[in-house]
């Protein structure tokens, strides 16, 4: 019999019977009758909770450990496997990198570098690519280029608000359809070079692929000098108030870079006389030729 209906059965004001008689008679325990069940809507652990909310919104990075010991500062003595109960109860858990779990990492495929020591002797022999990063108002922006090292003419450029391989990969044919094919394409190990689309429309042009050794910034120094005057000669004189803003201003700087600006590695010619068939001769001391090294690749 429940609480509720043992307590409505026994009258406690009968006349004749005491509460003990009629309990007896009921075969029911008296003590039931002044039982007060708890309310099955309230949360003990509320109060513990809330406390605990307040320090996850301060510190949400906290695991339980130091969700424990900062209650404990609080003088609150409660144990880390309670703490760590009501926090996974509650769904909270703190903000932090996850283990990798999903086994061993599938490694990308790896190109030999082939420039060591390889003299490039004119144009479309050799193109190197890299990107950037292009600070706006509203974040960064992502620029994508194609060099051909003979020259240091910037053939193509991309500039865009994502990270992904399709817009490499687009520039690439678009190089290839203007100025045709390289025989080898240098490039650093970044998941935009090394995606299987990327590696397939290199390989349907011909083009053998040149890869920087992991940590060998300098394997592709020619790309990676190429953006120190970018920045210092055009970005950093500049706040871009949006992506097309630092678009129309990168456009007139790599116009000018290319067909005005004077390349002391290349004699004091502009990028695009030399791939335009231009000798690498000094302009300042007619009949002395740039010395070999600096078309050298190491």
């Amino acid at each position: 019999m429940e609480i509720k209906q043992r307590q409505g059965v026994v009258d406690k004001h009968h006349p004749e019977l005491s509460i003990s008689r009629q309990c007896k008679l009921l075969s029911i325990n008296r003590s039931s009758l002044y039982y007060q069940p708890k309310s099955s809507h309230f949360d003990w652990d509320e109060p513990l909770k809330q406390e605990i909310r307040l320090i996850m919104l301060e510190f949400p990075y906290y695991g339980s450990r130091k969700v424990t010991a900062h209650l404990h500062t609080k003088g609150i003595r409660v144990g880390r496997r309670r703490v760590t109960r009501l926090l996974r109860s509650m769904g909270l858990q703190a903000i932090q990198p996850k283990k990798w779990k999903g086994g061993k990492r599938k490694e990308h495929p790896v190109h030999p570098y082939r420039l060591e020591n390889l003299v490039i002797t004119g144009p479309n022999q050799v193109w190197s690519t890299d990107i950037t990063y292009i600070p706006t108002r509203y974040g960064w922006v992502y620029l994508v280029a194609i060099m051909d090292l003979y020259s240091r003419m910037i053939l193509g450029w991309q500039l865009s608000g994502t990270l992904e391989a399709e817009p490499c990969i687009q520039l690439l044919k678009d190089t290839v359809r203007q100025y045709g094919p390289p025989q080898i394409l240098n490039q650093d190990r970044g998941s935009q070079f090394t995606s299987q689309n990327w590696l397939d429309i290199a390989e349907s042009f011909g083009i053998l692929i040149s890869m920087a050794s992991k940590g060998r910034c300098y394997d592709n120094i020619h790309m990676e000098r190429g953006w120190r005057s970018l920045k210092q000669e055009e970005v950093y004189l500049k706040e871009y108030h949006s992506l097309g803003d630092a678009r129309m201003n990168i456009a007139r700087y790599i116009q000018q870079y290319n067909h005005s600006r004077l390349h002391q590695a290349l004699g004091y010619k502009t990028p695009a006389s030399v791939y335009n068939g231009g000798s690498l001769w000094n302009q300042s001391t007619p009949g002395k030729e740039v010395k070999p090294d600096s078309l050298l690749c190491v």
